[in-house]
């Protein structure tokens, strides 16, 4: 082996790192597209604690012979999971647009 070749297949790191989210550049997004990307967080938030609620409920009313509504499951669980989760994603997403905006002036 050469001195110079342990580190050929190793990518470094630059001082210049981007945040990436499943590829998407998330320093890089616009007014409009982080008002898109937080609300598709929100409203996925809303549904996998539904589908959990639901699921759930299911269980519990399985086990205990009780009968709760399975409307519970979107006023209390789904909706405010998804509330909380879309202003918890604009807020990170607009910092990070105010952020981009004020560095470039």
């Amino acid at each position: 082996m050469t001195p110079g070749s342990q580190e050929e297949g190793i990518p470094r790191q630059t001082q210049e790192a981007k945040a990436n989210l499943f590829g998407v550049p998330m320093g890089d997004l616009g007014w409009f597209a982080s008002l898109l990307m937080g609300a598709a967080v929100g409203f996925s938030a809303f549904f996998a604690a539904t589908f959990v609620g639901i699921f759930g409920i299911l269980i519990y009313n399985s086990t205990t012979h009780q009968n709760v509504d399975l409307a519970l499951s979107y006023a209390r669980g789904g909706l405010t999971v998804g509330v909380i989760t879309l202003m918890a994603a604009w807020g990170y997403l607009g910092t990070l647009w105010v952020k981009r905006i004020t560095r470039k002036s």
